[in-house]
């Protein structure tokens, strides 16, 4: 595209969970609403919104998923049912119709969930490299993480701490195997958790819920994409070594009206390690769908 892009700017909303916020390009172009996984926030997809904003709008909301700046109310749902209620709370209020729903990394288990609810206000769904069907908390970073969550706020923390290190967070263990490019946003996501003691209370609550009965209800889930009767796009990294590329493949064989696109040189966080192609295919893909 050589049309100008069109800078984002932030904004907050108060929802029933607490405030969040979102970055929102403006514009009267297709909408998409971009969603980041656990321990990640809005900054995911400022590369691919940096090159669709020019002819979309473009919103991404930092969701309570452990980088958020703004601690969640003592009574707010934190598990991931409870944070894609949110979204479509999102959707809701800011009056979003025809939306291409966009997930990666755990942000694509909210889209799936969303699809099998029928979200009226989802008119396309688009999952990028995530978590799907028995693969959750997926490979050893999400375990790890998950296993992290039994601890104290307190030694959570201390725990978190080592994400100071560079190459601590290049470990298998913490994002080495979920971005080959991305290292300054991880690096800008640990922030919230070292600094906020509210933070580390949420982060702790959301990962304490994210066990079995999630991985269930994510199985289930697949067993309702077939109802999803929507453009849906299915993008997976050929060389990703947390979320199985045959899931990939298994997720569009589910989808009436799905199509795949393999990406290669990217591990799960396309949207750091591969922005203007995500950006290219994501264009494309709502381009092809749109009923005139």
């Amino acid at each position: 595209m050589n049309t100008t892009a069109r800078t984002a700017d932030t904004y907050e909303i108060e929802l029933s969970a607490g405030t969040v916020a979102y970055q929102d390009s403006g514009g009267d172009g297709p909408v998409l609403v971009l969603l980041h996984g656990l321990m990640m926030d809005a900054s995911l997809w400022e590369g691919p919104s940096a090159d669709l904003a020019a002819d979309h709008r473009c919103i991404a909301p930092t969701l309570p998923l452990g980088a958020h700046r703004h601690p969640m109310r003592a009574d707010a749902d934190l598990s991931l049912p409870g944070v894609a209620r949110l979204v479509a709370e999102l959707l809701e209020r800011l009056d979003l119709r025809e939306v291409t729903l966009v997930g990666n990394d755990t942000g694509g288990v909210l889209v799936q969930f969303l699809m099998a609810d029928g979200e009226e206000r989802v008119g396309r769904a688009v999952l990028v490299s995530c978590d799907a069907f028995d693969n959750f908390p997926p490979g050893l970073t999400g375990r790890t993480l998950v296993l992290t969550g039994r601890l104290s706020p307190r030694l959570f923390g201390l725990f978190m701490q080592q994400m100071r290190v560079r190459a601590v967070r290049r470990l298998p263990i913490a994002f080495g195997r979920l971005t080959k490019r991305g290292d300054a946003a991880t690096a800008r996501w640990m922030r919230p958790v070292l600094r906020q003691p509210a933070i580390r209370r949420d982060a702790v609550r959301l990962l304490r819920s994210a066990n079995g009965a999630t991985r269930r209800l994510l199985e289930a889930t697949a067993d309702r994409l077939p109802l999803f009767d929507r453009p849906a796009l299915v993008v997976w990294a050929r060389e990703d070594r947390v979320m199985p590329p045959e899931h990939g493949r298994r997720l569009v064989a589910l989808l009436p009206q799905g199509r795949l696109v393999e990406v290669d040189d990217g591990y799960t966080l396309l949207p750091l390690d591969r922005p203007a192609e995500l950006a290219r295919i994501i264009r494309e893909f709502v381009r092809a769908t749109q009923v005139h």
